[in-house]
């Protein structure tokens, strides 16, 4: 199977914030699964170069757009990195050579379904969309909470009503699966409302000049959300690299996108209006989390356009430095909500990571590790023994089938986008275990062992042979959410390919160290 997993390129006008950090971390866990399970995997991120807001932004902070745009950058790279992110590449629109001869092939190959009219209608600049009055809320942007502006100006239209149809039909038959169903239900809503044609230029003079020129037409830029999407196809060499982009894109059994709520419509419709009108493969799945908030109010870049309601700013940098990034990423996970925006606190944060990772995963495997370096010497055996096998002792049976089982449960969880089930899934296995351990009280049987009792040697080694198996499956399938502690994991508990008869195991020191204690800080507020 061949994988192309892609993260939504944000924009550049400000630093990164959690939020995007929700993006890397569940999209990267969706690549390590899949690579996990022998898929060849192909994980794009970027930046968002192109956008007018960027040079708003550069103006106002008296910077020239080329530096402000690398600095803002190279911010959100870092942050991937931080994150542990798996990416095998990255997309900048605004300087690699590979995105501006896509956006003019692309442009070149829908020319048929595009026009020049004039247009009037409500701007909002924090979205870079027009807006129809149906669509806003009390007169507001439905997300920057702002009343757009009336602009008039000439531009290039693509003809997306031609298409209502097939997008409607790619839609209700999965084969564009868009998730989850409350999201495919509000697209799908959009659609049937009747779409309109949208369009995809800006007058050079709005951004001064910066982004892609429109092909044969100096006087427009394209509109940002047109290049921002060509961003998929342009990394995969679309434009400058055929038989890259054949093998990359278009020969992939799986196309996905994880992007935020707040970019559906872009995603889900105009971007498969683009498609076909080129005649390219389609994206196979698009995959919508919901937002990060603290105290009821959205996490932000750069806070609310609104001084009376100001938007809440948390930094990633800071918790990843203060807490650690298995903290960060575990969260990001396991707490996270697939329907509903999730409330963030730092008090949450500790809970989960101190929860799940330190006490249920890190005390499984430091006990179970523990009584075999006590009573075996650290060696256990985990085939058969020469003679008869003893049966697992019943307290251990349902920790053992729950093990068996749990590669098929965690694949169906992040089938349905559910990071949240698929962590639970890891816990409740790893709970099993611990319960089973007080069940069998191996710890009985380890001093008649070191002293020699063989029938005392074999029930132990037959007891921790089980639990290992169970410990070895925890760490294989958390390597996909926290790989750092998941290798530490493994290196205590031994090489999961190779030791196929007998583990030798390392010290059980903490593969998850409890957190310092800190006092809970309130994400600053405001810009």
């Amino acid at each position: 199977m061949i994988s192309y997993i892609t993260t939504a390129i944000p924009y550049v006008n400000a630093r990164p914030h959690l939020g995007h950090g929700l993006e890397l971390v569940q999209t990267d866990v969706l690549a390590r699964h899949r690579r996990l399970r022998g898929y060849q995997v192909s994980f794009l991120t970027g930046t968002d170069d192109n956008a007018a807001k960027n040079v708003s932004a550069a103006a106002a902070a008296g910077v020239e757009v080329a530096d402000f745009v690398a600095t803002n950058g190279d911010a959100f790279i870092r942050l991937a990195e931080r994150l542990g992110s798996s990416h095998d590449d990255v997309i900048r629109t605004g300087t690699d050579p590979r995105h501006r001869p896509a956006v003019t092939k692309l442009w070149q190959a829908i020319s048929a379904d595009l026009y020049r009219r004039d247009y009037t209608g409500g701007y909002c600049a924090g979205c870079e969309q027009f807006y129809r009055v149906e669509d806003l809320v009390d007169g507001l942007c439905p997300e920057h909470r702002i009343a757009p502006h009336q602009v008039t100006e000439q531009n290039w239209f693509f003809a997306l009503s031609r298409y209502q149809q097939r997008i409607e039909e790619l839609i209700t038959s999965n084969t564009v699966s868009v998730q989850p169903a409350h999201r495919r239900a509000e697209v799908l809503s959009f659609v049937r409302s009747g779409l309109a044609d949208f369009s995809v230029s800006r007058p050079s003079s709005r951004s001064a000049g910066w982004g892609v020129p429109v092909p044969g037409d100096e006087s427009q830029t394209v509109y940002v959300w047109a290049d921002a999407l060509i961003n998929y196809i342009s990394a995969a060499g679309y434009g400058v690299d055929q038989d890259r982009y054949r093998s990359r894109w278009c020969a992939a059994d799986e196309r996905l996108h994880v992007i935020g709520k707040g970019i559906s419509r872009f995603h889900a419709v105009y971007w498969l209006g683009l498609l076909l009108a080129a005649g390219e493969p389609l994206p196979t799945r698009i995959s919508i989390h919901e937002y990060l908030q603290t105290g009821g109010r959205k996490i932000s870049k750069s806070g609310s356009p609104r001084p009376s309601d100001p938007a809440i700013v948390s930094d990633p940098d800071d918790l990843l430095t203060r807490y650690g990034r298995d903290a960060v990423r575990w969260w990001l996970v396991s707490d996270v909500t697939p329907v509903g925006d999730t409330d963030f606190s730092e008090e949450r944060l500790k809970s989960r990571y101190t929860e799940d990772l330190a006490n249920t995963v890190g005390n499984l495997i430091n006990r179970t590790v523990a009584l075999a370096q006590r009573g075996l010497g650290g060696e256990v055996r985990i085939g058969p023994p020469d003679a008869v096998a003893r049966p697992v002792p019943p307290g251990l049976q349902r920790a053992a089938d729950l093990a068996a089982a749990l590669p098929e449960r965690i694949d169906v969880a992040l089938d349905d986008f559910n990071h949240r089930q698929a962590t639970a899934r890891i816990i409740e296995v790893a709970a099993a275990a611990n319960a089973a351990i007080e069940a069998t009280r191996p710890w009985q049987h380890v001093r008649p062992a070191v002293d020699g009792d063989p029938v005392a040697r074999e029930q132990l080694r037959t007891i921790l042979a089980a639990l290992l198996q169970v410990c070895r499956r925890v760490a294989v399938e958390l390597t996909a959410f926290v790989p750092d502690g998941a290798a530490r994991l493994l290196g205590v508990l031994g090489d999961p390919v190779a030791a196929t008869e007998t583990l030798r195991l390392g010290p059980a020191e903490p593969a998850f160290p409890r957190l310092a204690p800190t006092s809970d800080r309130v994400p600053s507020s405001g810009r």
